[in-house]
């Protein structure tokens, strides 16, 4: 048995089910079947998002709950085609009660990215990115060969 290089779920320690649900909804995910007043999961392209309780998490996970740090070390990032889309977005998500981290503007390395947080600080990065194109389905195209083995 090998372990494949994929991500099937992302779950996010939430502290209130409800507002979390309507702030994903307000951005536009759709909740499916499966969810219910513990879980919810939004099907998206080629992976589920699932928000959780944040306590119920920690004690699924084995580890002694507590309020999560400021800075968790981690982001979730959507891709767009332009900075306009960038922009769009980014007031978007601001409407639908997402906190201001990093507005938009040009970034070292080429593109043109900003950072938000939801209800519960999880941070969510709005990008371009002109060195890997999204194809129509939207997906980041980006040159996807093996660099090898290191040593």
């Amino acid at each position: 048995m090998t372990f494949e290089p994929r991500i099937s779920i992302i779950t996010l320690g939430v502290s209130d089910m409800v507002r979390s649900r309507k702030f994903y909804e307000d951005l536009g995910w759709k909740a499916i079947k499966a969810s219910n007043e513990s879980v919810t999961f939004f099907k998206g392209r080629g992976i589920v998002l699932g928000l959780y309780g944040h306590d119920a998490l920690a004690e699924d996970a084995g580890i002694v709950g507590g309020p999560p740090p400021e800075f968790r070390g981690v982001s979730l990032a959507y891709n767009s085609s332009s900075e306009v889309e960038v922009d769009a977005s980014f007031k978007h998500a601001l409407s639908c009660g997402a906190k201001s981290i990093k507005k938009p503007e040009k970034v070292f390395w080429g593109g043109y990215s900003g950072y938000f947080a939801d209800p519960d600080g999880h941070l969510w990065e709005l990008a371009y990115n002109p060195f890997a194109p999204l194809d129509k389905d939207g997906q980041m195209q980006m040159d996807c060969d093996e660099i090898g083995e290191t040593t």
